[in-house]
């Protein structure tokens, strides 16, 4: 029996649903959530909404299965370990092909100590970072999974992530998060899974070319970045999960005649409140007994459009760079979202009228000048460039930190963002503060502090794929994930894993 609109007040305990199941069944009940949300519209009558499973006996939860392929391919190849590889892999799997998956950067382990003593002033890894290496860039993020996608595969995403360790609640919550602190763990275990069953796992291993014949793909040509030996691997398909700060394979596949196309994309500045602010904001009297608050804001300024990303309930601002002589930001929050600080990113839309000049990779070209700036402005450091709101919104130098202190890692320096930012972003982001606060009190508060830049906010190149989800320009070879401009976010692109190893797994059932 499924039981929907059932409300608790905040603090209320969930037992109570053991009792509204009883009551409907007439005895003794077992229930399981399938879904909960917070309504927090009226913050005089804020509640939990359920909606839950109830039965007389206990409802045992079982792993789908999938159809076998018939025929094995010759190797399939996938470039890349983030959520869009990593689904993709598991779902090969599970269809009965073992694949080869190639990463760049390090295993979880590896990039957690490489983070750790960059953010501490050590050197650049322009390979294993917060955006290369198992997991991908959301390893080092809040681990969000909500999505605003309706592909029915986002299901199969959260159950999966929930049966390699995430929480439970990650399965119904309706903004589910796992932290960057669990994500882990999952990782390791998805890891694992797949070695055990037949794949493989090529770390610091950095993809160079596509290699083709008469029939399409052939193969992929592949450096081992430990020995600097070049080597190729044979392979029937291969997928390109790349991810969206690949630079230098979006250049290799340029010159080697892919098809792609520039996409339009956002730029701008990490914002950070007190979390304590932000919940009281959001909640009034009521936020000692709820989570961390969270917001999602839009503000629409002419052509453009300021909004907020990836917001991080008590986290901290962390640095992303993946370049040498570049300063990007991050947000990041383990699974408690515990720190005295929220932040987001305040991005404003940038379209091609911004920066195409007839190149394909002219997205990247912005971007990557954006984060030169910042580092030079920070004085040829990793240190990020910050501005107190009030001086943001005032042109000037900030002079000092407010209440709001910095959470970023490798150090800050006051500079004027307005300088650094394109002048038509800038001032979006401006109006759009005053706007911003009118829909949630003291987004604009004086001590906010802005830090930049923030310019990873999606690929800026689409990589081009037909309806059967191959490259337009070489049969076998399959665009897949935020990389190549199919997807955005952990949940979304985990989808489009799926969705390839369902149309690679679907050519070998014949």
């Amino acid at each position: 029996m499924r039981i929907d609109n059932i409300r608790l007040a905040p603090g209320e305990s969930e037992k109570k649903l053991l009792d509204i199941a009883a009551r409907r069944l007439h005895g003794a009940a077992y229930v399981r959530i399938l879904r909960k949300s917070l309504d927090a519209r009226d913050k005089r009558e804020i509640r939990w909404i359920y909606s839950i499973e109830a039965d007389r006996k206990p409802v045992a939860d079982s792993a789908p299965s999938y159809p076998q392929v018939r025929k094995q391919p010759r190797s399939v190849v996938v470039v890349g370990s983030g959520p869009a590889g990593l689904f993709c892999a598991l779902r090969l799997l599970a269809g009965g092909i073992a694949p080869v998956v190639v990463e760049r950067g390090g295993t979880v382990e590896e990039r957690a100590a490489q983070n750790a003593a960059f953010f501490a002033g050590g050197r650049l890894d322009e390979d294993c970072n917060v955006q290369f290496g198992e997991g991908g860039a959301g390893t080092f993020s809040d681990g969000k999974l909500n999505t605003q996608t309706k592909d029915p595969r986002n299901r199969e995403v959260l159950e999966t992530f929930v049966r390699f360790g995430a929480p439970e609640e990650v399965a119904y919550l309706n903004k589910p998060h796992i932290g960057s602190d669990k994500l882990r763990g999952v990782l390791t275990s998805i890891r694992s899974h797949i070695l055990q069953n037949g794949g493989k796992m090529l770390f610091h291993t950095r993809f160079e070319e596509i290699l083709s014949d008469d029939r399409g793909v052939c193969g992929v040509s592949v450096r081992d970045l430990k020995s600097g030996t070049r080597y190729e691997l044979q392979a029937s398909e291969v997928v390109l999960a790349i991810g969206h700060s690949s630079r230098d394979t979006f250049a290799a596949l340029h010159r080697s005649g892919f098809a792609m196309e520039a996409r339009p994309f956002a730029v701008g500045a990490r914002i950070e409140h007190l979390q304590k602010k932000i919940d009281a904001a959001q909640y009034g009297e009521a936020a000692a007994l709820l989570p961390p608050a969270d917001y999602k804001l839009v503000a629409r300024r002419g052509e453009r459009t300021a909004f907020t990303f990836c917001m991080c309930p008590g986290g901290v601002v962390i640095p992303a760079a993946s370049e040498e002589g570049g300063v990007v930001t991050n947000g990041m929050s383990d699974y408690a979202r515990g720190g005295a600080n929220a932040n987001s990113a305040l991005l404003v839309s940038v379209g091609l009228q911004d920066f195409y000049r007839g190149n394909v990779l002219d997205g990247v070209v912005f971007q990557r000048d954006l984060e030169r700036a910042a580092f030079r402005a920070a004085g040829g450091t990793y240190a990020a460039p910050v501005q107190r709101a009030e001086d943001f919104s005032a042109r000037r130098v900030s002079g000092r930190f407010g209440e709001v202190l910095p959470t970023y890692a490798a150090g800050t320096a006051f500079c004027d963002l307005n300088v650094l930012l394109p002048e038509a972003v800038s001032e979006t982001m401006r109006e759009a503060l005053a706007e911003l606060d009118g829909k949630l009190h003291g987004f604009a508060a004086p001590d906010a502090l802005l830090t930049g830049v923030e310019t990873r906010f999606s690929s800026p190149v689409r990589i081009l794929r037909g309806e059967n989800l191959e490259s337009v320009s070489m049969r076998g070879v399959y665009p897949c994930g935020e990389g190549c401009g199919y997807s955005g976010g952990i949940t979304s692109s985990a989808a489009d894993g799926i969705r390839v190893a369902e149309a690679i797994c679907a050519k070998y059932m014949q």
